[in-house]
């Protein structure tokens, strides 16, 4: 049985908050929009969410944090990935090196890295801690453990990253593995440092030898000479909102119908069977675009 909102839009993507710990204390975190979390939902009650988001049309499965990896039943977690669901990771990739094999035995696809400079100085002043090493190896490794394509995720930055886009692209290039995201700043927390992200698109447009629009939020991918870059942007944004297939589920058992807002969360906690399943139709008949 597939859902859909009042607003026509298909849910068939489950983003799942893991845990809000996270080793990086990134400057400009929103933590998926989890507002004063308590204990993380457990293996078995993450699994059985699962099953219930299967039976109702969800095909694919994105799990974030914090920081996924820190959960030491993180593999247990991807091997109870409904059959014919695809399951993916937002990690900073501080541990992947050491896990990406064992995740792609486990079920896993592919990951997106959060990376936001290849500089060192400017990684350990984003993040507060030097882990540039560590990040490059587990990108290496997921590529080698053929968790792909790996995307790195780089949030543009006024004034700390913005001149690091060629380097970013150049990083990319030649590598049919890799695609590079640009994403737009989230409002949230009184974060300052907002990129030109216009600008960049402006840029990207000129520089393109193809443009696509992907199905999804109709973002755009831009394919330069042996690079693709898709630009990611949620803000005052009524096509990202219009076409939102996805539901969230907060770390400590919430189902989230839009990132943008923590008012109208289906608390799932202990609910099973049936009360599991309306909790779940509830939360898609909340759903409602942020920006129309």
């Amino acid at each position: 049985m597939v859902l859909k909102d009042t607003y026509n839009r298909t849910v068939t993507n489950l983003r799942i908050s893991l845990t809000r710990r996270c080793n990086l204390r990134c400057i400009y975190c929103h933590a998926e929009g989890e507002v004063d979390p308590k204990e993380q939902m457990s293996a078995g009650e993450i699994a059985e969410l699962m099953r219930v988001g299967a039976a109702f049309g969800i095909r694919s499965i994105k799990f974030t944090g914090g920081e996924p990896l820190l959960r030491r039943d993180i593999l247990e977690i991807v091997r109870a990935v409904p059959p014919g669901t695809e399951a993916s990771m937002t990690t900073n990739g501080t541990l992947l090196a050491d896990y990406a094999a064992a995740l792609k035995e486990a079920g896993l696809a592919r990951v997106n890295v959060s990376l936001d400079s290849l500089r060192r100085d400017r990684y350990a002043q984003i993040t507060t801690k030097d882990c540039l090493d560590s990040v490059l190896a587990g990108i290496r490794a997921a590529i080698d453990a053929g968790l792909t394509p790996v995307k790195i995720n780089m949030v543009l930055l006024e004034g700390i990253n913005e001149d690091e886009l060629d380097d970013f692209i150049a990083f990319v290039r030649g590598n049919r593995n890799l695609i590079l995201q640009v994403i737009e700043l989230m409002d949230v927390q009184g974060c300052r440092f907002h990129g030109d992200v216009d600008g960049v698109e402006r840029d990207l447009n000129e520089r393109a030898k193809r443009i696509i629009t992907r199905r999804m939020h109709h973002r755009k991918k831009y394919c330069l000479e042996g690079a693709e870059v898709e630009v990611v942007r949620p803000l005052h944004n009524t096509e990202f909102c219009a076409y939102c297939n996805r539901l969230r589920l907060t770390s400590d058992g919430r189902l989230k119908p839009c990132l943008l807002r923590s008012d109208n969360l289906v608390d799932i906690r202990g609910k099973h069977g049936e009360d599991l399943e309306d909790a779940f139709r509830e939360a898609v008949r909340r759903r409602e675009p942020y920006f129309r």
